[in-house]
């Protein structure tokens, strides 16, 4: 619908550890959400800015998700800015990535009242030249991409919050029908092609959800092809609907699919350790739902990074709304959608919120004791495992209050069965003997 806009390391200064987020290597270890829902039988999509598609950008893009929506690239605005001109660039990129990387594209959008070019807004058309216009503009594009799009959203945004119709170019010029007819022409265009129809404010039992229940369920019966209907869910903070699955379960009982298309969960800034707590339920509340329900095809974030939504220039005061932060670092949504889609994972807590402390304890001539406490403020910790690896040969030769393990230089030591939670404002500590020869340098360690 909308624009779109690692891990902890310790860093070791005068033999302090500080746990900051950088890189997203640091969650290159946990399986990628698109392999856990790929067990699942699901999709884990995300929207994307093809001129984004490289660096850090590209790698999470085709490494974490089996789907990609353009987030702007095939609405009529951007592909057809002028009568008869056509710029299909980036549609085109993301299509090329999507099948470089093995990956579903769904298409968006082709009839909005939204992000039209404005010589079809502001022209004056009769009811056949607007229906003309709209079937040639829906032949052409999904024709362009024949066998290549899983899905189209081929009427996004149909009806007002009272579930009557939205007054729309659309609506006003040609009447309800403009949804049937849209879908009957996409389906001519490529009958492989899944088609949907795509709202916002609908993911609960609700008024504008049963105008839509109600309209699907009328053209089942009249043999229009329908395929699924896509809920948004731009969220808000602790505001998941209640009958979400219960929601899901009545549109899959028609016989179609259903798909979360544009998952975001936006907070009121700044970001804080309970807000981010409180967002990783709900992201995980929302795919749980997805997972529960067998027609559920699967979710698609609103992109996946901070740095790319389009929260915050829509509701000022608002954003943090996505599973990454603005410099890819996976916040704790990533970490509860891997565990919604069967996957185990250690959530690091949110920025700042902890830090450890590595100290030599006493050295000798062929050996050493070393020590790390971890303590927290403002987040807590349920488990805890810290990787480092040895730079002048070091060895470890025994461990207390964790459980550590070495292959060559690279060494892991996990919590112990007792010692795994870190609550706010508590810290834990864990010790081991290592041998040394000619120099004994601190580590840079990484909790994952």
């Amino acid at each position: 619908m909308r624009s779109l806009r690692t891990g902890l390391s310790l860093a070791a200064v005068a033999g302090t550890l500080a746990l900051l987020f950088t890189a997203p290597a640091a969650h290159a270890a946990d399986t990628p959400l698109r392999d856990l829902a790929a067990a699942k039988g699901k999709v884990i999509g995300t929207a994307v800015t093809g001129s984004k598609l490289t660096g850090t950008y590209g790698d999470l893009a085709g490494a974490q998700f089996n789907s990609l929506t353009p987030g702007n690239a095939m609405k009529w605005g951007s592909v057809e800015p002028t009568q008869g001109s056509f710029n299909w660039t980036e549609a085109d990129q993301i299509v090329a990535f999507a099948q470089a990387h093995n990956q579903q594209v769904r298409g968006h959008t082709l009839v909005w009242h939204n992000q039209n070019p404005s010589w079809l807004t502001n022209g004056s058309w009769t009811s056949a030249q607007l229906g003309s216009l709209l079937q040639n503009h829906i032949a052409t594009e999904v024709g362009r991409y024949k066998g290549r799009i899983t899905a189209w959203d081929v009427v996004n945004e149909p009806f007002n919050e009272d579930g009557t119709y939205r007054s729309t170019i659309w609506y006003n010029g040609l009447g309800a029908d403009y949804i049937a007819n849209a879908l009957t022409w996409a389906h001519a265009a490529d009958p492989a092609a899944k088609l949907y129809i795509n709202d916002y404010n609908v993911e609960g039992v609700n008024a504008k959800s049963t105008a839509l229940y109600n309209l699907v369920k009328d053209l089942k019966a009249r043999g229009v092809p329908i395929d699924g209907v896509g809920l948004q869910a731009h969220l808000i903070v602790g505001q998941v609907p209640a009958t979400l699955q219960q929601n899901i379960q009545r549109f899959a009982d028609l016989g179609v699919d259903v798909a979360v298309t544009e998952l975001d969960v936006r907070m009121a800034l700044p970001a804080d350790s309970a807000k981010l707590a409180q967002q990783a339920a709900d992201f995980k509340s929302v795919v749980a739902a997805c997972v529960a329900v067998t027609r559920c095809a699967g979710v698609t974030v609103w992109g996946f990074a901070d740095s790319d939504s389009w929260v915050p220039g829509t509701f000022p005061g608002y954003g943090a709304a996505t599973p990454y932060d603005d410099n890819y670092a996976p916040k704790p949504a990533y970490y509860a959608i891997a565990e919604a889609l069967g996957g185990t994972t250690t959530t690091p807590p949110p920025s700042g919120a902890c830090s450890a402390t590595y100290s030599v304890q006493s050295q000798w001539n062929t050996g050493f004791t070393g020590q790390v406490t971890v303590s927290c403020s403002g987040a807590s910790l349920s488990s805890w495992k810290a990787n480092w690896t040895f730079g002048a040969g070091q060895q470890i030769t025994q461990a207390w209050n964790a459980t550590c393990t070495q292959s060559g230089s690279s060494v892991s030591c996990a919590n112990a069965s007792y010692n795994g939670s870190v609550p706010d404002g508590g810290s834990v500590t864990f010790g081991f003997n290592g041998s040394w020869s000619g120099s004994n340098p601190v580590p840079t360690v990484t909790l994952g």
